[in-house]
């Protein structure tokens, strides 16, 4: 969508991902080695009583489904910010991830473009909100 096709309030669905404990355990590896990613008997005994996701696993699977939509298809120029990071609830193996996105501000430049910000919530199988933050991108008109 170009930037003068947004509306304020306008929102979308993502489709869902279904995360494993493999899933978990190789993004931990690779990117946030902290046992209650990885040790999972360690990780029984702490405060969450099994493995969890990591929070970037969560924002990289949140950013991927809203991605996926293609709202912003060809018109985006680049991504400009991301406010208000929140992990409300672990993300435990087999849960299942979708994504509600409401445009929440636009912001008009002088060259025709703009900044869209929408607010991406994050929710389980259990409708429990997991996740939340706000993304800024620049979009062509």
């Amino acid at each position: 969508m170009k930037f003068s096709d947004f509306k304020i309030g306008q929102r979308y669905e993502t489709g869902s991902v279904l995360l494993t404990k493999e899933d978990i355990l190789r993004f931990a590896e690779l990117y946030d080695p902290q046992y209650m990613h990885l040790d999972e008997d360690k990780a029984k005994k702490g405060r969450f009583g099994g493995l969890i996701a990591s929070g970037m696993q969560t924002l990289n699977v949140t950013f991927r489904l809203w991605i996926d939509v293609g709202v912003y298809g060809e018109h985006i120029i680049a991504g400009t910010g991301m406010n208000h990071i929140q992990f409300l609830k672990p993300v435990y193996p087999g849960d299942e991830l979708r994504v509600m996105a409401e445009v929440t501000e636009l912001r008009p430049r002088r060259t025709g473009n703009g900044t869209v910000t929408v607010l991406l919530s994050t929710f389980n199988q259990k409708g429990q909100n997991v996740f939340r933050a706000e993304l800024s991108a620049l979009v062509d008109n």
